[in-house]
């Protein structure tokens, strides 16, 4: 699970390199088509994505997934790599939101001390780096990061539902084909040919974004998923560390606090929303990567 949560966390800073000259729209879609090749190339993945039952769960995960990631690789690509990171991972706030509204589950009251915790922190972060005109520290790509949050945890919520009925591999291969559908619009309006030297971060990103699910998916045997959604907040300190070491993104004191208390927050929505509940898939627990 550490390997999982490590290969995300370089995920986002190998979108983050690759974006520099690319737009995140096309990265985005890269990664998309790359993440369809086992399902395309190997008959018994093609087989079982193509078993469903309920077509719209499966649309509503595919579509709101490939939003959530669209919005991610945009703030990845205009705002620090950790920032990003850290505002995409406060996705199980909304998720456990949206299951309250869409599929009839109790939220307990408790839920209302750590909810604030992390959307304290999650204000300092932004705040550490606001510019003149933003409002409450947050700038127009700062807000596409939270939107980014808020359409993955509809895309798990719509999951979650789907899980019921569809097995993992068409719940994948919708979350790759619609993805792909839904960032090529903007993809291939900004495409750039990418040159020689930036094959290297977009095979990465994408490979690493395979990696990290199958490695969450195969943990999930023995680690129970509210251990997964705690140990999957280390890719947001792993993206903060390789942007400060390796791009030079600063951290701020009061970004550093931020951080701590989002990450405390998200962990603790996660543990009250966890309570009594079965062991849940890994990506009742993953955010959009």
């Amino acid at each position: 699970m550490v390997g999982a949560a490590t290969m995300f966390g370089a995920m986002a800073f190998a979108a983050k390199l690759a974006s520099a000259r690319l737009s995140g729209p096309q990265v985005a879609m890269i990664r998309f088509a790359v993440g369809l090749l086992p399902v395309l190339l190997i008959p018994r993945y093609r087989r079982l994505a193509a078993k469903y039952e309920r077509l719209d769960l499966l649309f509503y995960r595919g579509f709101f997934g490939g939003l959530s990631v669209l919005l991610y690789f945009l703030a990845i690509a205009h705002t620090s790599v950790g920032i990003a990171t850290l505002l995409n991972y406060t996705a199980p706030i909304y998720s456990g939101v949206f299951s309250m509204f869409l599929i009839g589950e109790k939220l307990t009251p408790k839920l209302l001390i750590p909810l604030p915790i992390a959307l304290a922190g999650v204000f300092l972060v932004v705040h550490a780096h606001a510019a003149p005109g933003d409002v409450l520290g947050f700038g127009p790509w700062e807000l596409v990061g939270a939107c980014s949050a808020i359409t993955s945890g509809a895309a798990v919520t719509a999951m979650r539902a789907a899980r019921r009925t569809e097995n993992s591999w068409s719940v994948y291969a919708s979350f790759c084909l619609l993805g792909f559908l839904v960032t090529a619009p903007l993809g291939i309006a900004t495409w750039k040919w990418p040159w020689a030297e930036e094959w290297l971060p977009l095979l990465a990103c994408s490979l690493l974004a395979i990696g990290g699910q199958l490695l969450m998916t195969f943990s999930l045997r023995w680690v129970d998923a509210m251990t997964v959604g705690v140990i999957s907040q280390l890719a947001v300190l792993i993206s903060m560390a390789l942007g400060a070491t390796l791009l030079r993104e600063e951290i701020t004191a009061m970004a550093a606090i931020g951080a701590v208390l989002t990450i405390s927050g998200v962990v603790g929505v996660m543990y009250v929303t966890s309570i009594g509940k079965v062991i849940a898939t890994a990506d009742e627990v993953a955010p959009e990567a």
